[in-house]
């Protein structure tokens, strides 16, 4: 089997996108040595796009995305080259006076741990109108009252009583919803998720999911959704992006991953998951573990866990692919994995 051309880098584009990640590294240094967290990883996102990055636990997922938002803590973590454009400019050339200006009020984060992102000693209302307060400079009673709108907005039942609650009197699917409210707040153009179902139970996370739908209907913003579910995102993005090893090695229109996958870990991923089709069949998890980020295997980082290496693997870095319908793969045998039907 030979391996495919790789795909040519698109000419500059710097206003086409809402946000556009380009060629992104970022490395945290520490007395252990350097782990290498996100390796040249590339996207773009759209108005009204959902583009769900997907990876194992340590993929580099969630560092991209606080990449983007620009709250690395440095040291030990460096963003080391790339650019991250946000209507044409690189927020990584910004001053930090100016990038305060986009952070929260043009690309806001809902973070993984509701309960543990919420003070726990101050009441949920009075976080939500501080931060709206702070950033507008309105006063504390309309901020007040924008918090119980924007409770509302997230469907929070009796917004107005609830207000004044702590974050320990709500559930955690409430908890969420209120993530999901200050991420509102100040009308961002996006909104980076990570792991927003996280710990929930599988109605919360399809609720939760549907109120992200819902709301980016309404407003029209980007939404980039980090995850390691592929159940999670099925109904909701429009794109997926696979990172293993701190590398996108696959991207695709959401149904056509599903449908055939085009990269050997993804394969793997989609083999390892219940479906509701294959009952009484064994699933297939992937061989091994992901590598430690300061010892990544030369050539295809994936080589060690895959079936279908073949001696290059191990010494040749397989770029992105073009495989068809604005899909790439970095496998040097695309073809052969989308053609196989195991």
């Amino acid at each position: 089997m030979t391996a495919t051309t790789p795909l040519a880098s698109p000419p500059p584009s710097p206003t086409a996108h809402l946000l556009e990640v380009e060629d992104l590294h970022v490395e945290f240094r520490t007395r252990r040595g350097t782990v290498n967290a996100v390796n040249g990883v590339s996207y773009t996102l759209d108005e009204r796009e959902t583009l769900a990055i997907l990876g194992e636990s340590g993929s580099g997922k969630s560092v991209s995305a606080q990449a983007v938002m620009g709250i690395i803590d440095s040291p030990p973590g460096f963003v080391t080259s790339g650019s991250i454009r946000y209507r044409g400019t690189d927020l990584l050339t910004l001053p930090e006076r100016d990038l305060e200006q986009v952070r929260g009020a043009k690309i806001a984060m809902i973070f993984q741990d509701a309960l543990s992102a919420l003070n726990p000693v101050f009441r949920v209302g009075w976080q939500l109108a501080e931060m709206y307060r702070v950033h507008t400079g309105t006063s504390k009673g309309e901020a007040r009252e924008k918090a119980i709108e924007l409770m509302d907005r997230v469907r929070i039942p009796s917004a107005r009583e609830r207000i004044d609650s702590y974050p320990h009197e709500f559930s955690g699917g409430m908890r969420q919803r209120v993530m999901i409210a200050m991420a509102l707040a100040l009308d961002p153009d996006i909104i980076i998720a990570d792991e927003p179902t996280t710990a929930l139970d599988v109605t919360v996370q399809a609720q939760i999911m549907q109120l992200l739908k819902d709301l980016q209907d309404e407003s029209g913003l980007g939404l980039i959704l980090i995850t390691h579910d592929l159940g999670v995102v099925a109904d909701v993005a429009d794109r997926l992006a696979v990172m293993y090893a701190g590398k996108l090695v696959e991207t695709a229109e959401v149904h056509e991953l599903y449908r055939r996958p085009a990269h050997p870990y993804t394969k793997g991923l989609m083999a390892s998951i219940p479906r509701t089709d294959q009952k009484g069949t064994r699933l297939s998890p992937i061989v091994g573990s992901p590598p430690s980020l300061m010892r990544i295997p030369p050539g295809c980082s994936f080589h060690p866990r895959c079936s279908y290496r073949r001696d290059n693997c191990k010494t040749d870095v397989p770029p992105l692919y073009p495989v068809g319908g604005g899909r790439a793969s970095a496998c040097h045998y695309a073809e052969e994995v989308m053609a196989d039907g195991r």
